[in-house]
């Protein structure tokens, strides 16, 4: 079938406003320096977006294997909505408040991805899935890019700061919540004799490759926000970028590149097969982090913040992508077990902040090295599905 973008259309809505929930890296250094926070404390803010990952993903996966996927991205748009008004309603009162507005974004998030990657299959066209789901992390990207971009641009043109981030984004769910309940779309229905279930969900983690392929999606992730929380503190290391003033452009950047590479493995994936390109990607990423080393100048530095981002851009999407289309009769189950493993957002970045605390922030980088590695090793190792 051709691609039907009216049906397709609410979908792509839906993983901008998962890239939403990414705020919580640009805002790490920003609330870092406000507050005088340590590198290991500065990591609760991703923690608090990124703990719902954790808690909410295998039973929201059940839940929509008996509800639909629509459903569930209705209700994490609304989840979503909800968090963003809350500290717009407070007038930002209290830091405690935020951070309960993050928990509610990170909700949100979670359900989004639960339902949204799976249904991006429902309306795809055979044999585009991995295409279409890399330009859905494409369109994420565009999100994730706003939480530092639209913080720079309202400090150099209208005076204001990182607030500006939650009405503009309660608008656009809002309208993303609107388009998606008026669209009707047909779910394809699992051929299992028997619902989800916690008993299948353990029964498939027991799937050596499952459990390897969750663990990538834990190891990426937590580089991924790493990455996005840590680049602006790199560039006030090693060229003395004023954080407050300059820091974000690391992290715009690295969000810049993203969003590049993931709109060229949609372009890619049409003649490439998705392990080899997953194998590609894995390697420019360790040549981009391993560049962060011996850069000499802030070009140089930049540049490799843009090799990391290219290389990082389409690891998710393959990894979830190729996993679902080996087992697709449990994509329920297999898409609540990697969205769950989206929690390595909140545990890789206190290793990595708690490494910098103890030796240096260069040293830190070694955290998010080891996690690509470990997928690097992972594609070329063939594991037979036990």
């Amino acid at each position: 079938m051709k691609n039907n973008y009216l049906k397709s259309g609410p979908v792509f809505l839906a993983f901008l406003c998962m890239g939403f929930g990414d705020v919580v890296g640009p805002l790490t250094s920003q609330l870092q320096s406000e507050y005088q926070l340590s590198n290991f404390l500065a990591g609760f803010v991703t923690f608090m977006g990124f703990i719902m990952f954790g808690l909410l993903s295998v039973p929201m996966g059940l839940y929509q294997d008996r509800k639909g996927k629509k459903h569930v991205l209705v209700l994490g748009m609304i989840a979503a909505l909800i968090g963003l008004l809350l500290p717009i309603i407070g007038q930002f009162a209290s830091f405690g408040l935020l951070l309960a507005s993050l928990l509610l974004l990170g909700t949100g998030a979670t359900l989004l991805q639960v339902a949204g990657n799976p249904i991006m299959r429902d309306v795809s066209p055979d044999g585009k899935y991995s295409r279409n789901l890399s330009f859905g992390q494409f369109i994420k990207a565009i999100g994730s890019l706003s939480g530092a971009l639209l913080p720079l641009l309202a400090a150099k043109y209208w005076g204001l700061d990182w607030k500006i981030l939650f009405p503009i984004y309660a608008i656009l769910v809002l309208i993303a919540v609107i388009y998606l309940w008026i669209v009707k779309i047909d779910e394809k229905k699992n051929n299992t004799s028997s619902p989800a279930s916690f008993g299948s969900v353990l029964a498939l983690l027991k799937n050596r490759y499952v459990f390897f392929m969750v663990l990538a999606i834990f190891l990426y992730v937590g580089a991924e926000v790493s990455m996005s929380a840590k680049l602006p503190n790199y560039l006030e290391y090693k060229f003395n970028f004023d954080i407050k003033e300059m820091g974000l452009w690391g992290t715009l950047f690295f969000f810049l590149s993203l969003m590049i590479g993931r709109f060229l493995g949609g372009v890619i994936l049409n003649w490439m097969i998705p392990s080899k390109f997953l194998r590609l990607t894995t390697l420019l990423s360790i040549l981009g982090i391993a560049s962060l080393y011996f850069a000499t100048t802030s070009l140089f530095g930049f540049v490799s913040i843009f090799i990391i981002g290219l290389g990082f851009a389409n690891i998710f999407p393959l990894v979830f992508s190729i996993t679902i289309d080996a087992m697709p009769e449990r994509s329920n189950e297999i898409s609540g077990l990697m969205v769950t493993a989206i929690i390595g957002g909140a545990i890789v970045p206190l290793i990595f902040g708690a490494v910098v605390d103890i030796f240096t922030l260069m040293v830190g980088f070694a955290v998010p090295m080891l996690c690509i590695v470990y997928i690097l090793g992972l594609s070329f190792y063939n594991i037979k599905q036990v």
